[in-house]
């Protein structure tokens, strides 16, 4: 029921996706008379591998977390997070508030042993035409160098799983290369990184700069959710941008035109290596359960990837192998003397 188009999106991507996997069974969680409506307009109210669940409330795009949390327990997005808790459904995927639904799946699912703070990874375009991972990307504004030290233990289990690299490269996001540059955040994350990587623990790059993102320097880019929201929005504006100029250029006069007609075949290459809603759908890493999120403006085609990148996690046991990573690389919190004689009391 999410993002700013609901079922009228949500509902024919899950159509298109069902009908393109036929390992894959969805459910469909909101309103059911409206859902059940937008499925009878696209002849697939019988449909056999999509299930309908009511839920009776929304949460809105400007919902507090306090309203989303403690007022809508009945919301599509609640309900359908509870559905993975209950192990009714491996995944949920939202295209709704991202604050709500990163709220929710925290009180619902619990984070990971070892896990501070879940991270929001997706991945961009690069010049390699293969996938570059980045996170965190808005859920963590302020952080702590053991905070990206986590993310890059659950970017590499996350890596290692969906893309079968035993051990993924791992860049740490700089104002340079060199390791005297960098805020003091920065500096200590790198020192934590080099050591895990001098113990085989994780296979550490060192620091990267932004065009290292698109460059494909590394599989996965580490950096605060300040820095990596204010990345990910800097590159769909620019993706927009380039979008917007090629076409109105392409439009002028009749020379424009002809030229292209004639690179029509490299054009339509370029629009889909480049396609942002080939890249929708970003996942909540450190929780017990898997949790992706879309974009709120995507279209039935960009809703669809974030349905995919979801059913890839679960078919590859993405939730486990994370799990198992954190509890054999993640440094464990010392419990403290009283809270042992309290567990043995």
């Amino acid at each position: 029921m999410g993002g700013d188009h609901g079922p009228s999106v949500t509902v024919p991507a899950s159509i298109a996706f069902v009908n393109h996997e036929a390992n894959a069974e969805l459910i469909l969680v909101g309103r059911e008379e409206v859902i059940r409506a937008e499925l009878l307009r696209h002849n697939a109210h019988n449909h056999p591998r999509l299930r309908v669940v009511n839920a009776t409330e929304i949460v809105e795009m400007d919902d507090s977390l306090e309203v989303a949390l403690r007022r809508k327990k009945d919301s599509s997005m609640r309900v359908a997070i509870t559905l993975v808790k209950q192990a009714d459904a491996q995944a949920c995927v939202s295209a709704g508030n991202t604050g709500a639904l990163m709220a929710v799946s925290r009180y619902v699912l619990k984070t990971l042993p070892g896990v501070d703070r879940p991270a929001i990874c997706t991945i961009l375009p690069n010049q390699k035409d293969g996938p570059t991972y980045m996170l965190d990307l808005g859920a963590n504004v302020d952080c702590e160098p053991l905070h990206l030290h986590q993310f890059a233990l659950m970017g590499s289990a996350l890596v290692s799983a969906v893309e079968g690299h035993a051990r993924p490269t791992i860049g740490l996001l700089n104002v340079g290369e060199e390791d005297m540059k960098g805020n003091e955040l920065v500096k200590q994350t790198a020192e934590l990184l080099r050591a895990d990587h001098a113990k085989g623990v994780l296979n550490f790059y060192g620091n990267v700069e932004g065009n290292d993102i698109f460059e494909g320097t590394t599989d996965i880019v580490v950096c605060d959710g300040f820095v990596g929201n204010v990345t990910l929005k800097a590159a769909e504006g620019l993706g927009r941008l380039i979008k917007g100029v090629l076409k109105s250029e392409l439009s002028k006069g009749w020379i424009n035109m002809l030229g292209a007609v004639i690179a029509q075949r490299a054009l339509k290459q370029v629009s889909r290596r480049l396609n942002p809603s080939r890249y929708n759908g970003a996942s909540l890493l450190g929780l017990r359960g898997l949790v992706f999120k879309s974009h709120g403006g995507e279209d039935a085609y960009g809703f669809e990837w974030a349905i995919r990148r979801a059913f890839d996690a679960a078919r590859h046991d993405v939730l486990s192998r994370i799990e198992k990573s954190i509890a054999e690389l993640m440094p464990q919190t010392p419990v403290a003397p009283e809270a042992n004689n309290q567990k043995m009391a």
